[in-house]
Order: C-alpha cells, then sequence, then structure tokens
C-alpha cells in the first residue's frame, strides 16, 4: 500500500481502494505495519469502500468483464478507437438485453458440491 501511494500516486489526493470485508483491509491494519507516523499518513491517503457480505457486486462485475473479454475482445484489436468503438456497442446491446445474474448456488448445494472442504467428524 506504501508502494501504491508513494511511487504509483504520488500526487493523488486521495486513493479509492474497492475491498472485501477481510480482517487486514482494514485502515488500523497500517498501525501493525507501520510506525505510528507513517501509519497516520497512509490512513489520510486511502479511502476504502467495502464489498456487500452476501451478494458480492464485485463477483457481478467480474462476470461481466469475462462476458466483455469472451463476446467482444476475443480477437487482435488494431487500435484505441476501434477498441471503444466495440466497447460501447458491446455494452449497449448488453444493456438492451437487461440480462441479470441469477444467484443459485444455496447453501444446501454448497454442503453437496464442496462436502470434501468440510471437516470429517469419525466417531
Amino acid at each position: 500500500m506504501k508502494t501504491l501511494s508513494d511511487q504509483y500516486y504520488p500526487d493523488a489526493e486521495v486513493i479509492v481502494l474497492v475491498m472485501d470485508n477481510l480482517n487486514t483491509h482494514k485502515l488500523a491494519s497500517f498501525y501493525e505495519a507501520f510506525e505510528p507516523e507513517e501509519a497516520q499518513r497512509l490512513c489520510k491517503r486511502f479511502e476504502i469502500h467495502y464489498t456487500s457480505k452476501h451478494g458480492n457486486w464485485l463477483n457481478m462485475a467480474e462476470i461481466e468483464l469475462s462476458a466483455l473479454v469472451r463476446q467482444c475482445l476475443n480477437r487482435r484489436i488494431p487500435d484505441q478507437d476501434k477498441l471503444n468503438a466495440e466497447a460501447q456497442v458491446w455494452a449497449k446491446e448488453s444493456n438492451d438485453k437487461g440480462v441479470k445474474v441469477d444467484w443459485r448456488f444455496s447453501t444446501a448445494d454448497a454442503r453437496i458440491k464442496l462436502k470434501h472442504l468440510y471437516l470429517k467428524i469419525q466417531v
């Protein structure tokens, strides 16, 4: 994070991050890694937006980007202008279709499909 702040974005007033709710993804973690003055400086540089704990919208963004790559960017595109035009056409068509994410993977499904990850209790 220090490299991100000081080397990649030294002129930014605030660096906005989108992160999940992992316990280390808190600004307070800077105080565990740096001296108080440095931690405070870094805390002032970052603004964190956390993804929701359920129905993670970041997953939906990843799905959308994957569809863009498979349906639109799956070939050589000669220049930036052509890329922008192609992506805009794809986005309009995609938005016009109004495709939605249908979350169907339930806890019960997880217990069946991911059974090998659960602890085995031997009696």
